[in-house]
């Protein structure tokens, strides 16, 4: 074979192993994309306005969980119709809450080496009003009912509340003159009528009665509590152990919250539980499935969670009082607000 016949060949070979490889990236760009129409299916979902701010119709707004060019962004559907189509807004959160117009939006922000986090917050049209840098990975997120109180817990280190190798920060913020309080540890502890004084010190999930009056998880020697908080005055006290990231009512009388119940997996040891402010009876409710999660009140006598799904993430709701059951609510979605 003379010189021009081996390079003919081997011009021949490399066309044909470059037609190959193209085929091939285009399969697999296909099957990707089909892939994402498929996980993608189920509600539509576009582009368009959404809003924090009282309106005649009641909605629901979260962080759309399904693929797709609107992963991650909050997205809204009528509260009457949570399995409807949705409007994206093109604002990414990780953790998301809202009310009376004022929202809080933890986001990624994305470094070479690796990612920061941040609190923003955002106005009833979702503009930009302040951003705070924050010190771990977003875990929760809560508004005070009329809108001037924000808070946010992040992990410091670690990444989940299922074992004791963890520690959080939980932040709080006045919108009005925009004091931030950066961490609950400052606050003066009482534990059983007794001052608390120890290194090991954690809070997470704030719930807000109103502007001054909170609710929120402490931990500290292995075990966790439920303590009422004071924002003017800057202090804490315990009210009942095996309380975890508890959920005011909207008339404030009753909590819902995640309890450790023994003989559970070390990895999902929740069980949801009601409390009765007034007389501390427990409830368990429907739900019989581990929910690591700060439910979210969809009315007076539901709540919201999240449990994993397909796409990461769907709500589940279930009613307050223990009866009834758990069923999946809106597929591919997390951290919900119930504005309007």
């Amino acid at each position: 074979m003379t010189y021009r016949d081996r390079l003919l060949v081997l011009l021949a070979a490399i066309a044909v192993l470059a037609t190959v490889a193209t085929m091939s990236v285009l399969h697999a760009a296909d099957r990707a994309g089909r892939k994402d129409r498929q996980q993608a299916g189920g509600p539509p979902i576009a582009t368009g306005s959404v809003s924090l701010a009282a309106s005649a119709r009641r909605l629901m707004v979260f962080r759309n969980m399904a693929w797709g060019p609107h992963r991650d962004e909050l997205a809204t559907v009528p509260a009457a119709a949570p399995g409807g189509p949705r409007t994206a807004s093109g604002v990414t959160c990780l953790r998301f809450y809202a009310a009376s117009g004022t929202g809080v939006c933890l986001q990624a922000v994305h470094g070479a080496v690796q990612d920061t986090y941040r609190a923003v917050i955002l106005d009833s049209r979702l503009r930009e009003l302040r951003r705070y840098p924050v010190a771990g990975v977003p875990t929760r997120a809560r508004v005070s009912p009329s809108g001037r109180m924000v808070a946010w817990t992040v992990f410091v280190s670690g990444d989940t509340y299922a074992g004791t190798d963890f520690s959080t920060r939980t932040s709080i913020l006045d919108t009005r003159t925009w004091t931030l309080q950066s961490s609950l540890e400052s606050y003066g502890i009482t534990k059983d009528g007794h001052g608390l004084h120890a290194a090991d010190v954690n809070f997470w999930g704030i719930t807000f009665a109103d502007d001054t009056r909170f609710y929120a998880t402490l931990a500290t020697g292995g075990r966790t509590y439920l303590v009422r908080g004071d924002t003017a005055a800057r202090t804490v006290r315990t009210l009942r152990a095996n309380v975890e990231c508890p959920s005011l009512s909207p008339d404030g009388t009753r909590l819902v919250f995640k309890k450790r119940v023994p003989g559970l997996s070390a990895d999902a040891p929740w069980r949801l539980y009601a409390l009765d402010l007034a007389t501390m009876r427990e409830t368990p409710l429907a739900e019989r499935r581990s929910v690591d999660d700060q439910v979210v009140w969809s009315g007076p006598y539901t709540v919201v969670y999240a449990l994993a799904g397909d796409y990461g993430t769907d709500l589940w709701t279930v009613p307050s009082d223990g009866t009834g059951a758990a069923r999946r609510m809106t597929t591919a979605a997390l951290a919900p607000a119930y504005v309007g």
